[in-house]
């Protein structure tokens, strides 16, 4: 190993890691070979591991290390924090050698001349020998100091530095991994401050941190310096990009979550004081951290980066990236970059689902916050408070019971590991929390506001993160199966097998199933989700004169320009995402299908919903967008549907609509849709009929001629034939899609449909819950089968069957 103590961070690369470590050999590396692509990093230099080195020697230190580490016993809390306080005391304690102090001022005031400054604010960060690698990740094991200024301060927090190598994470963690202490060195990184505490910072992972999707960019930030977004003490905004509509030049920011943001940290003003942390002001609170061309930049930056290093390793490395945005400049930078080290590892085909079985749950719920992995789980409720570490020692924390505090330390770990989930009011998923239990594969549901407030001490609850992106916690044991598929087990089938997804949370999830495309995306979903308002309210709320409906309005349109912009943002960034998650195979988005009892319920909408007695065959689907009481409302879908075609180059869109009755309709719909920006045909834009009413089968060769193609709708189709309300239990015993007259004005679509040369697919549930459903849908040549994710296996394998059965008669 090289002998020399300091050098400049541009001087190292990936080689050095003996010497800089991971940390550090990261931002040399790119500082040599990105800074020329335009991505920018801060300047600066090396304390090198040889300077660590020489500090332990010249104060004989490494035997009482030796002695106090060899004390700690495994999972024993109060071992661990005697032992680990000890050494980082007696590290502390220690003076620095002579010649290094001289060497470590030179170098700073060299850093200092080379921004014209007297005395430079800095940044200390650690860098360990066995940190930011592919294979282990090491990440914020160590400590880093902020807007440290002057000579002593600096030398001060390079003992700090050198200390860290010994916080009681980084022992638990080295003794967890089976690495030897002594034989691990710290190096530290002097580097020019950003002044983020004027602007902001945060986080990028070079995909989806929950389902490993590849072609995502997820952002988490936040105003202010970036320690609060990593340590999980607030809820971050939160930005996804997707990779190849980015690539192509489109603005591809397909989902924005506004955080709540309530502080962030800044540079001191007592003296002294490096940094402090403060209220943020109520335009932070209520807008984005970002504008939409730095996401954009950040994501072109990230993607740079996985690029390189992917080439460097010869393998896929997805990348956990820190930024920062110079509040004085203005200026992006990147302070950090990392290969991410828990999807890269995974077990690549396999495929596990999480399903609750309890149909009354919702009665259950106790709190609800942002979900981490898509697992659940069940157990005690334990209570720590993160301000009172004597709570560690009296905690009586057994294997399988549920962590639940306002935010976890790092320190935590070994406490972390033993439960069966965590549970925090505060966080975001990139915070301390999520990283930590993604790496020990338990469910962790963060950002809860109050769970503190809610959960009792030794209260039994369920965790459950595999309903969307919305993590929930059920009071009592919620019984739930799992099912696990290798994916390159699933037969190759001649008709395809499409999906039908609800809920965009759950589409990059669904993302590795080796389904073609999307056959139904339901938008009232996302209206009744993400939305939560009648369109028309957030239109005219204002006339109304309602103070109550025009508050709530107000705060859940906070950070976007207007209402409209909310709305067409909202369900044009939730269309986006499955449409992005499927790419480029066709996703079928279908307009809205509430019924009036529907719309009702949402906000605002007994304003404007008339009482019907059988709202299931009233106004809805087709006969609301041309209306003159509804198509407002309609042209906002359309323009939402334009947005994300168009502005974020999701090209693979094709709309569907509903429950329209006659040929005449159709066309009136198409006007409609033409003053919202839309035209079948401009730009490959596809429509397809849902074949859901008698009319659309004895007319299908008249709607044909004005259509791209067919989708059945077998649920409405089957009610309408056989005149029954399937909402009605009384008539239940009636309803089956397999019922022959039901098959026969299937049988009659199909035919109608290869005349015309059009192709006809089903997306109702009959596939789903019946094979020998599925059977006669393959015998009459259906074009495709959508199904619910939970039954795409064992339709798939329906499928195959019947198709095997058929080349058989055939030959």
């Amino acid at each position: 190993m090289s002998s020399r103590i300091i050098m400049e961070l541009s001087q190292a690369g990936i080689r050095d890691i003996d010497l800089v470590g991971g940390k550090n050999a990261s931002l040399g590396e790119m500082l040599q070979h990105l800074t020329p692509l335009g991505v920018k990093i801060p300047q600066g230099f090396i304390i090198t591991v040889a300077g660590y080195t020489r500090f332990i020697r010249f104060n004989k230190l490494e035997e009482r290390i030796r002695q106090l580490i060899e004390a700690v016993q495994p999972d024993d809390m109060a071992s661990l924090q005697q032992s680990g306080a000890a050494v980082r005391q007696l590290i502390s304690r220690s003076p620095l050698p002579p010649e290094m102090i001289d060497q470590i001022s030179d170098a700073y005031d060299h850093l200092s001349d080379q921004h014209k400054q007297l005395c430079t604010d800095v940044a200390v960060r650690s860098s360990a020998t066995a940190e930011d690698l592919p294979d282990a990740s090491f990440a914020g094991q160590q400590d880093t100091y902020l807007n440290v200024r002057g000579l002593d301060q600096l030398l001060e927090s390079v003992k700090r530095c050198f200390a860290s190598l010994f916080t009681d994470r980084a022992i638990s963690y080295r003794q967890r991994f089976g690495y030897d202490h002594f034989k691990i060195g710290l190096s530290v990184c002097v580097q020019k401050m950003v002044r983020a505490d004027l602007g902001a910072s945060g986080v990028a992972f070079s995909l989806d941190t929950e389902s490993g999707f590849k072609d995502a960019i997820v952002i988490n930030g936040a105003y202010g310096l970036g320690e609060l977004v990593v340590q999980g003490t607030i809820s971050p905004d939160e930005f996804i990009v997707f990779k190849p509509a980015l690539q192509k030049g489109y603005q591809a920011i397909i989902e924005k979550k506004l955080g709540a943001k309530d502080k962030k940290m800044v540079y001191g003003d007592e003296p002294g004081e490096r940094v402090a942390i403060v209220g943020t002001s109520p335009y932070e609170k209520n807008h984005f951290c970002l504008e939409d061309t730095v996401i954009l930049q950040l994501s072109k930056w990230v993607m740079e980066i996985e690029k390189y290093y992917s080439g460097l390793h010869q393998r896929w490395c997805p990348m956990d990236v820190e930024w920062a945005v110079d509040g004085m400049s203005r200026q992006l930078y990147i302070v950090q970059a990392r290969p991410e080290t828990i999807h890269s590892r995974r077990q690549a085909g396999a495929f596990t689902e999480y399903t609750m079985k309890d149909a009354g749950r919702a009665g259950k719920i106790i709190a609800k916050g942002i979900a981490v992995s898509d697992k659940i789980a069940s157990g005690r409720v334990r209570l720590l408070d993160a301000t009172d570490t004597k709570d560690m020692h009296s905690l009586q924390f057994e294997a399988g019971d549920v962590l639940v505090t306002d935010m976890t330390d790092p320190d935590w770990e070994p406490i972390m590991k033993k439960a069966s989930a965590i549970i925090t009011n505060k966080g975001g998923r990139t915070c301390h929390a999520a990283i930590v239990a993604r790496e020990m594969g338990v469910p962790a549901i963060v950002g809860c506001g109050n769970a503190t407030q809610l959960l009792q001490e030794g209260q039994t609850i369920t965790a459950s993160c595999a309903e969307g992106e919305t993590g929930l916690i059920y009071s009592g044991i919620i019984p739930f199966e799992t099912a696990s598929y290798d994916l390159s087990s699933f037969p190759e089938v001649d008709t395809p097998v499409l999906l039908n997804v609800a809920s965009p949370d759950m589409a990059f999830r669904f993302a590795s199933l080796p389904c073609k495309g999307i056959g139904l995306a339901r938008e009232e979903f996302i209206i009744n989700n993400y939305i939560r308002v009648h369109p028309l309210a957030l239109l005219r709320h204002r006339a109304l004169k309602d103070n109550h409906l025009t508050a709530a309005i107000n705060d859940i349109t906070k950070g976007y320009a207007d209402e409209e912009d909310f709305f067409v943002q909202k369900l044009s960034q939730g269309v986006a995402k499955i449409a992005a998650a499927f790419y480029p195979h066709k996703v079928l988005v279908r307009f809205s299908d509430f019924k009036s009892n529907e719309y009702f319920n949402l906000l605002g909408g007994n304003h404007f919903e008339p009482a019907e007695e059988n709202p299931m065959i009233g106004w809805r689907g087709a006969s609301r967008y041309y209306s003159p009481q509804y198509k407002e409302a309609f042209l906002l879908e359309c323009k939402a549907i334009k947005m994300a075609r168009e502005k974020m180059g999701l090209k693979n869109i094709v709309v569907m609509i509903p429950f329209c009755r006659t040929v005449t309709e159709l066309l009136q719909v198409y006007d409609a849709m033409k003053e919202g920006g839309l035209e079948r045909g401009t730009d490959g834009l596809q429509v397809v009929l849902m074949a859901e009413l008698p009319s659309n089968i004895i007319m299908a060769r008249q709607f044909a001629r004005h259509i791209d193609g067919f989708s059945i709708g077998s649920n409405d189709l089957t009610q309408l034939v056989l005149g029954l309300d399937r909402d009605s239990s009384l008539v239940a015993h009636i309803y089956d899609e397999r019922n022959e007259a039901v098959k026969s004005m299937i049988t009659m679509l199909i035919r109608a449909a290869r005349e015309a040369g059009i192709p006809v697919g089903i997306c109702g549930q009959g596939p789903s819950d019946f094979p020998d459903f599925a059977q006669f849908l393959v015998e009459m040549g259906i074009d495709s089968i959508s199904v619910t994710p939970d039954s795409y296996y064992k339709t798939v394998k329906a499928i195959h069957s019947i198709e095997k059965q058929l080349k058989v008669l055939i030959a």
